[in-house]
């Protein structure tokens, strides 16, 4: 078991301004509730409020209203006595170890952008764990991508998805580049990514993200993680290069084909003989002149929207980390015109097959 010393002088270390040694480990590998809150307790930087978990009953009404379902516990409405309404998380007792409660705070706290979630609050009672967050009146991403329902489909027109994936790619570009520390998600996908009122789209769910020094370029993980459909091939299999900033791309345009194509990337219930690999699926529409948005009648303009986001989600989930290009350069490509985009190859390979498990689950 670490002991509190020990771990105040790993985080020194790790904090140091003149260096960021590979000791970021730490926040993986706490063990035990005690390791948790000797981290709390050094972690100066921190400025949430901490609640009891007896708050965070009365503020979610006893948990009345469920927002959602995620791979580390479930979401509820609360509302804090200033009258402001937020999310809180109940972290699930029995998965993992508490690392993804320090994964959470440890980064979302170093944060301040508008297309990253904020972070209020936290609870920490033994075995008791919730997050506060602020909440996003539209919910997640997802169910305006996949509903077909005629209100939800107006509201999120192809204009307005361009804009919400310009949104998405500069809260990444932020956590890639922005921070003093390196922030690599490993779980993009629409799931993850909030609206708030004004359908502004804010970058959610830290438990499997990954601290690195912005000067390092690859990274080693003990284990693979994220979401079957949106996993980069070198995090399943590291034959296909290293894994970097490059990993959180693949993941982001395999969403940005999602959001085009209105439907999930994988199937879960195909066979192997049957699936049909997405991407693959997206480019021979794309080759074909076909229309990429299947589920209404387009106009000119938006048919080139869906066009650009297809090419720019084609390059973005290229087989190999170094054919893809960084996120500030899909931004670039994303606020460009069409005819400035060149058709990227075709992607080698499919997704892992089923015998590789889904690191985080979706709800």
């Amino acid at each position: 078991m670490f002991s509190y010393g020990r771990i105040r002088h790993m985080y020194d270390n790790l904090f140091s301004k003149c260096k960021l040694s590979t000791q970021v480990k730490l926040w993986f590998t706490i063990k035990n509730d005690h390791d948790i809150e000797a981290f709390l307790n050094h972690h100066g930087a921190l400025t949430q409020r901490r609640y009891k978990f007896s708050e965070i009953k009365k503020m979610t009404n006893s948990f009345k209203v469920k927002l959602g379902q995620g791979g580390f516990g479930a979401v509820y409405r609360g509302k804090l006595l200033s009258g402001c309404h937020v999310a809180v998380k109940i972290l699930n007792s029995s998965k993992g170890n508490g690392q993804d409660f320090i994964n959470e705070v440890a980064s979302i706290s170093r944060t301040s952008h508008v297309n990253v979630v904020t972070l209020l609050g936290f609870c920490l009672e033994g075995r008791k764990k919730a997050l506060i967050y602020e909440f996003m009146p539209n919910g997640s991403l997802d169910k305006f991508i996949y509903n077909k329902g005629p209100e939800i489909t107006q509201l999120l027109d192809l204009d307005n998805l361009w804009k919400i994936a310009i949104g998405i790619g500069r809260g990444l570009e932020y956590l890639h580049k922005g921070c003093n520390t390196r922030i690599l998600h490993f779980d993009i996908k629409p799931h993850n990514i909030l609206l708030d009122e004004d359908f502004c789209p804010k970058i959610s769910d830290f438990g499997l993200a990954k601290l690195c020094p912005r000067k390092e370029s690859i990274i080693s993980l003990s284990d693979a993680r994220g979401t079957l459909g949106y996993v980069a091939p070198e995090v399943w299999n590291r034959n296909f290069g290293g894994i970097s900033h490059k990993s959180d791309v693949y993941s982001y345009g395999m969403m940005l084909l999602e959001m085009v194509g209105g439907r999930k990337n994988i199937n879960a219930e195909a066979s192997h003989t049957s699936e049909i690999y997405f991407p693959h699926w997206v480019y021979n529409k794309l080759e074909q002149g076909g229309d990429l948005k299947l589920d209404k009648v387009i106009t000119t303009k938006e048919d080139e929207i869906a066009r650009r986001m297809t090419v720019v989600g084609l390059w973005c989930v290229q087989t190999f980390p170094k054919d893809r290009p960084t996120i500030s350069r899909v931004i670039d490509m994303l606020e460009g015109s069409m005819n400035s985009l060149e058709m990227p190859p075709k992607p080698l390979l499919s997704s892992p097959t089923r015998s590789v498990p889904e690191y985080s689950t979706t709800s």
